[in-house]
């Protein structure tokens, strides 16, 4: 006869209060504020201040703070980099989630794609702007994905569990393979490698030069794994640094486009707005506009 036992939560989370992706400008201060649920602060590109009660945090890329219920918090920018923060808040019961407070964390990258994977959920299941800082919920999608926000919900406890799991002084090599093959290694280095020469050119030849594999192999399997071509990818990188260096203030639209090595300004301006959706000008306008 069978015996049905309930399955055993660790992490619950009851509900996803807010997520947002944010890109800040270098000189951005937000007062702070206290709410009844927990809040994670995670820094995808740069580095930002984050203060909890009356401790000064400085998180780099790839970190991640927690913020209990009720704790007074704030967040701010260096002056000198402009940020990438993806931000969450939740509400979450369970007992273990008491090894979450004051803890700041640095993110295995195995979990990193997994806050990829859940930031990439969040766009297609929530309203994600990108500069509007004070926003105190998500509006969900008109034509969201079948279980999009019930997926962010899961994807979010996996990650606890796995930050449980593997703790804070757990090397990474010691987390969980997650079925990595080849193909996923080799992309991860042909990212890696496009990453290190954002402000160069790079072409596919040279990337089968470099890592002795064809065209077609290359291109196929970097497709499979990423769902974008070696060049959309490439493009993608050179524009998330162009965003970052237009918030920063620091060069203009010419000067910017020699920098990623573009042929000229008009072909930057519409390569930017291919890719965004708006023009240089238009994405500078919006983004002082916090």
């Amino acid at each position: 006869m069978y015996q049905i036992k309930p399955v055993k939560h660790v992490i619950r989370v009851q509900s996803i209060v807010t997520i947002h992706y944010f890109e800040l400008s270098k000189n951005f201060y937000y007062p702070g504020e206290s709410h009844d649920f927990w809040e994670m602060v995670y820094v995808d590109k740069g580095e930002v201040i984050a203060t909890a009660e009356e401790r000064e945090i400085v998180l780099t890329q790839g970190q991640a703070v927690f913020h209990k219920p009720n704790e007074f918090h704030r967040l701010a920018a260096n002056n000198v980099t402009a940020p990438n923060v993806f931000i969450i808040t939740f509400v979450c019961k369970s007992r273990d989630m008491r090894f979450f407070r004051e803890k700041v964390i640095d993110i295995p990258q195995k979990l990193r794609d997994l806050i990829a994977v859940m930031i990439e959920e969040g766009q297609q299941s929530y309203m994600l702007p990108f500069i509007e800082t004070h926003l105190k919920r998500s509006s969900p999608q008109n034509n969201p994905p079948l279980g999009g926000q019930q997926m962010v919900k899961l994807y979010l406890e996996q990650f606890l569990i796995m930050l449980l799991r593997s703790g804070t002084e757990v090397k990474e090599s010691r987390l969980p393979a997650m079925n990595e093959t080849i193909d996923d290694r080799l992309v991860q280095d042909i990212i890696k490698y496009l990453e290190s020469r954002v402000f160069q050119t790079v072409s596919v030849n040279e990337l089968c030069q470099r890592f002795n594999y064809s065209k077609t192999y290359l291109s196929r399997v970097f497709k499979n794994i990423t769902g974008r071509s070696l060049l959309e990818y490439y493009t993608s990188l050179k524009i998330s640094e162009a965003k970052r260096l237009i918030r920063e203030k620091n060069l203009n639209f010419t000067q910017i486009a020699m920098q990623l090595c573009y042929d000229s300004p008009q072909y930057f301006s519409r390569t930017f707005k291919h890719v965004t959706g708006m023009t240089p000008k238009e994405y500078k306008r919006s983004v002082m506009a916090d």
